[in-house]
């Protein structure tokens, strides 16, 4: 049973669940901002955030598996993505299929309840998921950029589940931050795979060396920059009412740096996810940046 219960885990990406905090920290900081009135009503944006965030995570969930039964051909002839259970024929693709379909039709029906900006969200995301399984992956940077486009679009679900204004630099850090790890994410398929990595994924084939790691240092800087710039705006300081958020700028330098080290040293960045909730360095980065925000919000 727990096999099995392994299994299911592995192809609904649960560990990849963590992209969609991205909807929790978009409600945290529209309750912190003064200007929307949601100060008064905490457990209310506890509970459309963490409503809008399991809505998510469902639909994710079942575009994964969607994506692994269509790539499990290709995944087989990779060294980590032929353990996947549909590639590795550990599960039924028949099982994949139905429960692929509950799952986007939970998460879809649900996100009616949450208002039609909601709904909208999480549809154009299936849209764009559709779009980037069947073309648009094959495609070298417009498959990043898709990627990163995903998250704004979690973002954007985030304030819509509560009828909230998101600012459009952080729409422009989340789009940037997504972009970089998927850069770091191809940069260490291309190291794993060589020049056979085109035959696994096309858009592999499209990624020079050199040009990819140019890519990924333009992409830290801009992050830095563009949050460092956000936290530092007029209208930012009137939202949030202080001056320091300016303070968790070194946080986020720093874990950035940490990630770059990892992917260039450590050879990690194949597993955004499996970084943040394993390395205890980028761990205690994430908690100072918590405090650091608590503390001044």
């Amino acid at each position: 049973m727990f096999s099995k219960l392994n299994l299911w885990s592995r192809a609904l990406r649960v560990k990849q669940w963590t992209k969609n905090l991205v909807l929790i920290a978009v409600a945290f900081f529209a309750w912190a901002d003064a200007s929307q009135h949601l100060r008064a009503i905490p457990w209310q944006v506890a509970g459309l955030a963490t409503t809008g965030f399991i809505l998510f995570c469902w639909v994710s969930s079942g575009v994964y598996i969607f994506n692994d039964l269509r790539d499990r051909e290709a995944d087989r002839n990779h060294p980590v993505k032929s353990k996947r259970p549909f590639a590795s024929g550990a599960l039924e693709v028949r099982s994949g299929i139905v429960a692929g379909v509950l799952l986007l039709l939970a998460g879809l029906a649900g996100s009616v309840f949450l208002g039609m900006p909601f709904f909208a969200c999480v549809a154009t995301y299936l849209l764009l998921q559709a779009a980037y399984t069947l073309l648009l992956k094959k495609i070298a940077l417009v498959d990043v950029v898709v990627i990163a486009l995903g998250f704004v679009l979690r973002a954007a679900a985030g304030a819509a589940a509560l009828d909230a204004r998101i600012s459009h630099w952080l729409l422009a850090c989340t789009f940037l931050l997504a972009l970089f790890l998927a850069l770091c994410k191809r940069r260490h398929e291309k190291c794993l795979l060589g020049a056979g990595g085109g035959s696994h994924r096309k858009a592999l084939a499209g990624y020079h060396g050199p040009v990819l790691d140019f890519m990924v240092m333009v992409c830290a800087m801009a992050v830095v920059s563009c949050y460092g710039a956000y936290t530092m705006l007029a209208e930012t300081r009137e939202r949030f009412n202080t001056n320091w958020l300016c303070l968790t700028v070194p946080c986020v330098a720093l874990g950035v740096a940490r990630y770059l080290w990892l992917v260039y040293r450590g050879n990690s960045g194949g597993a955004p996810e499996r970084v943040l909730l394993t390395d205890p360095i980028m761990l205690a980065i994430m908690a100072v940046y918590a405090a650091v925000v608590l503390a001044v919000v």
